[in-house]
């Protein structure tokens, strides 16, 4: 979790939002991402997905863990579920709730270790930007 948070704090040097993930295959990190929505204009560039897409075409993705700063939305948990990536632990749900039972009904294990750091710089960050936050989790979006 220590890499993710790293690459969390790169999002937020950057001036992007603090939200880090990094892929782990055989205990050896393979790829590492962070949040890219706000520096490239992108709204698909989510930690997750920029840490799957740097990981390339890999034959598999079974037997890989995501190691993720904050709980993935729907976005990203459908690309963890998609490719069959075995194991998603994150640093802390509070600040975004995401849904568990659609990871673990699709066979991916979960584990909340529920870090007080994620969640200070999550929540500190959040109370700065509210708006970006809710571009940023779809909820500006929503019906």
């Amino acid at each position: 979790m220590e890499a993710a948070v790293d690459e969390a704090k790169k999002g937020l040097a950057e001036g992007g939002i603090p939200i880090g993930a990094v892929l782990v295959k055989d205990g050896k990190i393979i790829s590492r991402g962070h949040n890219r929505r706000a520096q490239d204009g992108d709204p698909l560039a989510h930690a997750e997905i920029v840490c799957m897409r740097n990981a390339g075409r890999l034959s598999s993705f079974k037997g890989t863990e995501i190691y993720c700063t904050l709980m993935p939305c729907y976005l990203c948990s459908g690309a963890i579920v998609t490719f069959g990536v075995s194991k998603c632990v994150v640093g802390e749900r509070r600040n975004y709730k995401g849904d568990v039972k659609f990871l673990t009904d699709r066979g991916t294990k979960f584990i909340d270790i529920d870090s007080a750091l994620c969640h200070e710089m999550m929540s500190g960050w959040i109370a700065k930007n509210p708006g970006l936050w809710q571009e940023d989790s779809g909820k500006r979006y929503s019906v």
